[in-house]
């Protein structure tokens, strides 16, 4: 055998990088199972089955609202599917099981070292630190393996909430289940009702706001050419997360309920209000992208002059639907939404390579995309 034998193949390559991306996923949903066990078993060792369903129970409620909510955002082009699920995921038992495990050392720590005080280091500044920091490893991941996930701030919010929101869900759990053992359902001063219009009403975009920080600085860095940006970006993201994750906390800890509630809507709803406006900046941002390159699209034939006017905004989009229902049916629509969203898919990679941020891969990415885009072009006419 000579050192070419060693050597893989281009094909060989190919077939490891297959293998890879179909065993990874699943190693990893295998892997965050596993944590979501620990995580049950924890639980109910510690507050008991029925607080932990109950938990559960009243957890679903905020989780579906803010998941929705992103879902909403995400329209001009739907993130995969399998990876928004596994975002969430990662949020409800990889982040929360290594956040667990590295806030309950930091409470020892602290306790020893503060003489009883360990959960004030706990809360104030392990858990913005760590839990801002376990949430972003599923944004950098996307970032740096899946690069054509990411057109730009939307995309990062949207993969920001999701994570957070999973996130947000177990932690719920673990605090309605616990508030249900000490004092069951109560009523709006004490058990999980008083802790429902708080954590479900009041809060529920609380942890997503605060990683959405994070997702905008990583959107921002996929968006830029400029190397410095790509670093200082994600970094000040994470950093503002972590400042506005411990000034809640810290309210928290060291206000009464006036002080909180003042907090909240002097500060946390003035910035809530900020990520919505961020949210319709980019939405419009997004539209103008997909339209600057309708023109050149049909003129290339690979979009019809007539189609032009209806792939442009969300209203001719939905209108476009609407048309297919009324005449063919459910399946025509899903054609025809597979197709507007292979466009947009083609849209954005041919902005980001007139920007220069589409990496080197774009070209032949483009290829597989217009394929893409030629196959569900037929399926629709068909």
């Amino acid at each position: 055998m000579n050192d070419a034998d060693l050597t893989p193949t281009p094909t060989r390559k190919r077939i490891e990088q297959r293998r890879w991306t179909v065993l990874f996923p699943v190693v990893g949903l295998i892997a965050l199972a596993a944590a979501g066990l620990v995580l049950f078993a924890l639980g109910t060792s510690a507050i008991g089955v029925e607080p932990i369903l109950v938990g559960a129970a009243a957890a679903l409620i905020p989780v579906a609202v803010v998941v929705s909510a992103f879902l909403w955002i995400d329209r001009w082009e739907p993130e995969p599917a399998k990876m928004l699920l596994f975002a969430f995921f990662w949020g409800a038992c990889g982040a929360t099981i290594t956040s667990l495990a590295f806030n309950q050392t930091a409470l020892v720590v602290g306790n020893i070292l503060t003489h009883g005080e360990g959960g004030i280091i706990q809360g104030v500044i392990s858990a913005p630190v760590v839990e801002e920091a376990t949430k972003a490893v599923f944004l950098l991941a996307v970032f740096l393996r899946r690069r054509h996930e990411f057109d730009g701030v939307v995309d990062g919010m949207v993969y920001a909430g999701i994570t957070a929101a999973g996130f947000a869900f177990t932690e719920n759990i673990l605090y309605f289940g616990r508030v249900f053992a000490q004092h069951g359902f109560g009523d709006l001063k004490t058990g999980v009702v008083a802790l429902f219009v708080l954590r479900g009403v009041l809060t529920p975009f609380l942890h997503p706001l605060f990683t959405c920080m994070t997702g905008i600085g990583v959107g921002i860095a996929a968006s830029t050419s400029h190397a410095a940006t790509r670093i200082i970006a994600p970094i000040l993201g994470y950093l503002a997360a972590v400042v506005m994750h411990a000034g809640w906390n810290a309210t928290a800890t060291f206000g009464d309920g006036a002080v909180l509630i003042n907090f909240y809507f002097l500060v946390m709803v003035p910035l809530f209000a900020g990520g919505i406006a961020m949210v319709v900046w980019q939405r419009r941002r997004e539209q103008r992208v997909v339209a600057g390159q309708l023109a050149a699209m049909a003129q290339n034939r690979w979009i019809a002059n007539s189609e032009v006017a209806l792939l442009a905004s969300l209203e001719g989009r939905r209108n476009w639907l609407r048309a297919v229902k009324r005449k063919s049916g459910d399946a025509a629509v899903k054609a025809v939404r597979a197709y507007q969203n292979a466009v947009t898919e083609l849209a954005f990679l041919r902005h980001r390579i007139e920007q220069g941020t589409a990496g080197q891969s774009a070209e032949q990415r483009h290829g597989v995309l217009l394929d893409a885009l030629h196959a569900a072009r037929s399926a629709a006419r068909g």
